[in-house]
């Protein structure tokens, strides 16, 4: 499926996309000649038949190879520097973002209709119903007015006297500078989360199962935890998994707002700038994701779930 996923997005993009417009009204004008040699050389010449560009690029890509950019820099080194921006951008927000939404979802039901419960429902649907750049912005101009222009650096993984150090002043900074877009991430996953996790859990709060294990002698939030927990959670976790892989293609707007350069930004410039080897490794990375995120999923619900582990 990897194989078929990226083979057909190459040949769209490669069929869509039209590298040569880079090249064109620029003054003086470039010689047909030479733009025909540059788009030979990255191996996205339309002259070329769309099979035969293929068939380069999927060798190179056998070989380890994702080709070159439309500036003729190798893409291998692109997706390997936008893969650590992402993951450190990422990593730690989703796991907080999902742990916290499953909670506050879970607890929602248990307190049904209750403060707690009225509360979470309205700000989830108010951080739902806002797009990720307006709320990113807001979080932005808020950390402005409030704490002051300046107090949180937020533009960027880190200051640019900062660039490429790990000592602990760096790491301060990064940490400064993920703030504000992990926040970001942070809420839109509690606000997602926590209204599947509600809803389940409000199902299983009636099981008999539940009132079984109460009847057993179970402390209520000893059996919540325990037993309806770990069944509410089940129907959540194909979500929580794929959610939380895909993220790392689809964060854009995220790192568009605050200067981060990581794989979803890398996604959208590649199409924008008719970048057909970008384009195509960004799907094959997705592709790569949507099948890491099928077993881990698939982990997941056998752990929590012994029922389905194969003996």
């Amino acid at each position: 499926m990897v194989t078929l996923a990226a083979s057909l997005s190459y040949i769209v993009a490669g069929l869509s996309l039209h590298p040569q417009a880079n090249y064109e009204g620029r003054n003086p004008p470039l010689a047909k000649s030479t733009i025909s040699k540059t788009l030979d050389d990255v191996n996205m010449n339309p002259d070329r038949p769309i099979l035969e560009r293929f068939g380069t690029w999927a060798n190179g890509v056998v070989h380890g190879d994702l080709g070159k950019t439309i500036d003729g820099s190798p893409v291998n080194d692109e997706v390997g520097r936008r893969i650590g921006v992402s993951t450190r951008l990422l990593l730690l927000a989703t796991l907080i973002g999902s742990a916290g939404g499953v909670a506050m979802g879970a607890l929602g039901a248990v307190k049904q209709y209750k403060l707690f419960d009225r509360v979470t429902t309205v700000g989830s649907f108010f951080v739902l119903a806002m797009p990720t750049f307006v709320l990113g912005l807001f979080l932005k101009i808020s950390s402005i007015n409030f704490l002051g222009a300046g107090t949180i650096h937020f533009t960027g993984e880190t200051d640019p006297e900062f660039a490429g150090r790990w000592d602990f002043a760096a790491l301060a900074n990064r940490a400064e500078h993920m703030l504000l877009p992990g926040l970001t991430l942070i809420l839109i996953q509690v606000a997602l989360y926590s209204r599947y996790q509600r809803s389940t859990m409000l199902d299983v709060l009636g099981s008999d199962f539940l009132r079984t294990a109460r009847a057993k002698g179970l402390r209520r939030r000893t059996a919540l935890v325990k037993h309806g927990l770990r069944t509410a959670v089940l129907p959540v976790v194909p979500l929580l998994v794929f959610n939380i892989v895909l993220l790392f293609v689809g964060a854009t707007f995220t790192e568009k707002t605050f200067g981060w350069h990581g794989m979803g930004e890398m996604l959208v410039n590649s199409i924008t700038r008719n970048d057909v080897n970008s384009t195509a490794a960004g799907a094959l990375f997705t592709a790569v994701l949507v099948l890491i995120a099928g077993l881990l999923s698939e982990l997941a619900y056998a752990a929590l779930d012994p029922r389905v582990r194969v003996r």
